[in-house]
C-alpha cells in the first residue's frame, strides 16, 4: 500500500490533467462555433477590440523597444569575441521577429489581456451575471466569450506586427547611437536579412497566441469558483495556463515552421 500510492497519486494527477486538456479543447472548440454562427455582438466586439488592442499598444512598445535595444548590445558583445560584430542587424531582425517579438506580445497580452478577461467574467459569475444572461436567453459563449476570443484572433497579429518593428528599430537606435554603426547599412542589412516567410510565420504566431490568450481567459473566468477566492483563483490560474501553452506553441510552431 505504501508503495503504490505515490503511483495512485501521479495517476491521479495525470488524469486530472487529461480530464482538463479535453476541457478546454471542447471549451475551444464551442467559442470557434459560436464565432462562425450568429448573432454576432457587435458593441462586445468593439469594447473587447479596444481592450486587446488599442490599451495594450503602451505596455507592448516599452517592452519591445527595450528587448530590442537589449538584444542588440548582447550580440555586439558577443560576436566581439568572434570578430563578427557586423552581424548585430541581422540578428536582432531575426531574433525580433522569428521569435522574441511573437512570444514578448503574447506573453503582455496574456499578462494584462487573460488576467483581464477572467477576472471579469468570474466577477460575473460571482455576482450571478451569467445566470441572468441565461434567463434572458443569451448565451454566455456568444456574448462574453466569442467576441473576446475573435477580437484576439484578428488584432494580437497587429501587435505583433507592431513589436516587430519597434523591437527592431529599438536595436536600430542603440546600434547606431552608441554602437557606431551606420544608420543607412543597418537598415539595409536588416532589410535584406529579411524573409516574407520571418514576418508570415511572426503573424500566425501572434494570431495563435491571441487565440491562447482571450480562451484561456474565458475558461477560467466561465470556470471560476465562488467568492472573492474563486476570483482571484481563475485570474492566476488563467495567466499561469496561458504563459504556459504559449511557450509550448511557439517551440511547436517554430519547430514547424523553421525545422530543417
Amino acid at each position: 500500500m505504501i508503495l503504490t500510492a505515490p503511483l495512485a497519486a501521479l495517476g491521479r494527477a495525470t488524469l486530472g490533467l487529461l480530464a482538463m486538456i479535453g476541457q478546454v479543447t471542447l471549451f475551444a472548440a464551442s467559442a470557434i462555433s459560436h464565432i462562425l454562427r450568429p448573432p454576432f455582438y457587435g458593441r462586445e466586439f468593439a469594447s473587447a477590440l479596444l481592450n486587446v488592442g488599442w490599451l495594450s499598444l503602451p505596455v507592448v512598445g516599452l517592452t519591445a523597444i527595450f528587448t530590442g535595444a537589449a538584444l542588440a548590445l548582447q550580440i555586439y558583445d558577443g560576436g566581439s569575441r568572434f570578430s563578427a560584430e557586423a552581424v548585430v542587424p541581422q540578428i536582432v531582425a531575426i531574433g525580433m521577429v522569428r521569435e522574441l517579438g511573437p512570444v514578448i506580445v503574447g506573453l503582455m497580452v496574456a499578462a494584462r489581456v487573460t488576467s483581464s478577461i477572467a477576472a471579469e467574467i468570474a466577477t460575473m459569475k460571482v455576482t450571478e451575471q451569467i445566470d441572468a444572461l441565461v434567463t434572458l436567453s443569451t448565451h454566455p459563449m456568444k456574448y462574453l466569450t466569442a467576441p473576446r476570443v475573435l477580437a484576439a484572433l484578428l488584432v494580437v497579429p497587429l501587435l505583433v506586427g507592431i513589436g516587430d518593428i519597434i523591437g527592431v528599430y529599438g536595436g536600430f537606435l542603440v546600434a547606431t547611437g552608441k554602437l557606431g554603426f551606420n544608420p543607412a547599412t543597418y537598415i539595409t542589412n536588416t532589410w535584406d536579412f529579411l524573409e516574407n516567410s520571418d514576418i508570415i510565420s511572426s503573424l500566425i504566431k501572434g494570431s495563435v497566441f491571441g487565440f491562447i490568450s482571450a480562451t484561456m481567459g474565458c475558461y477560467y473566468g466561465m470556470n471560476s469558483g465562488r467568492g472573492a477566492q474563486g476570483v482571484g483563483r481563475a485570474t492566476k490560474s488563467s495567466v499561469q495556463a496561458a504563459a504556459i501553452l504559449i511557450l509550448a506553441t511557439n517551440f511547436a510552431l517554430t519547430s514547424l515552421f523553421f525545422a530543417s
